[in-house]
């Protein structure tokens, strides 16, 4: 990959400013070729993160589907939970992603990292988006099994690519949030037991895997600032056939991207901390 290129004094303006933002996407995909390759080195990580999804949808969602308890108006249950589902694998792959920093640091690597020019935002970034790779992966596994359940998914591509948008995003966002809690704790054993309390409430404090309507009122004004209830409410939307957003595509989309933009500032600045 190319070298980005640095501004020199002298420069315009608008020459430096594009020096600049080539310099950074440069080497925040250079991050994520990296991740990546390590990715392809040991996919077994995928493999075993498929295992989850297909038991919430298989055992859980079956059994719910056939009794009916939750009202979800004239749409099956399975169907319902679907996409919940796919935002729930893609928060537990990328909650644990902030681990990885952890283990970095103790091999030497972030200590290699933080010596070059690369900006912190840039590193945080790069691994961001490394982590919505790992779920896309999901998206995959996901749509796979609706497939086979009979799931009423929007197969039109204009659907698909949002989303796999939507699903980048979240997993950037939640893996960013987890490298923020890596620098704080930087340890791996407070890190795990972080990132168990913090899953089940995410997950549960959501419409994830039954709608707003049913809350108690203290839990729907939870629910309405979890992000992942952003996330789960725009796949919904567009994975499903007929599928309608509770928020408004337009702000789950506005909502997730200001979380995450702000996350990624947040991450920059304290990514230094992990080797202090």
């Amino acid at each position: 990959m190319l070298s980005g290129a640095s501004a020199r004094p002298g420069l315009p303006a608008r020459q430096a400013a594009f020096a600049g933002a080539y310099h950074f996407v440069d080497k925040t995909l250079m991050i994520v070729e990296l991740e990546v390759w390590k990715l392809r080195r040991d996919p077994t990580e995928l493999i075993t993160r498929a295992v989850q999804p297909m038991l919430w949808l298989l055992l859980f969602g079956e059994v719910f589907n056939r009794l009916k308890v939750i009202p979800t108006g004239n749409r099956p249950y399975l169907d319902f939970m679907a996409p919940g589902i796919l935002a729930q694998s893609v928060l537990f792959v990328a909650i644990f992603y902030g681990i990885s920093a952890i283990w970095e640091r103790d091999l030497g690597v972030v200590h290699k990292l933080m010596v070059t020019p690369t900006p912190r935002s840039a590193l945080v970034l790069g691994k961001a988006l490394s982590a919505s790779v790992r779920g896309l992966s999901q998206a995959v596994i996901i749509y796979a099994l609706a497939l086979v359940l009979g799931v009423g998914v929007d197969w039109s591509p204009l659907a698909i690519l949002g989303v796999l948008i939507l699903v980048l995003i979240g997993a950037a966002l939640f893996s960013t949030f987890s490298l923020i809690i890596a620098t704080i704790v930087k340890t791996r054993e407070r890190f795990m037991g972080i990132g168990q309390v913090l899953t089940m409430p995410l997950f549960f404090a959501s419409n994830a895997i039954y709608p707003l309507a049913i809350m108690p009122q203290w839990m729907q004004v939870i629910s309405k600032v979890n992000p992942l209830s952003y996330e789960v409410d725009g796949i919904r939307a567009l994975m499903l056939s007929g599928g309608t957003s509770g928020f408004g595509l337009v702000t789950d989309f506005a909502v997730l991207l200001a979380i995450a933009a702000v996350l990624v500032a947040l991450a920059g600045r304290l990514y230094p901390r992990l080797v202090t």
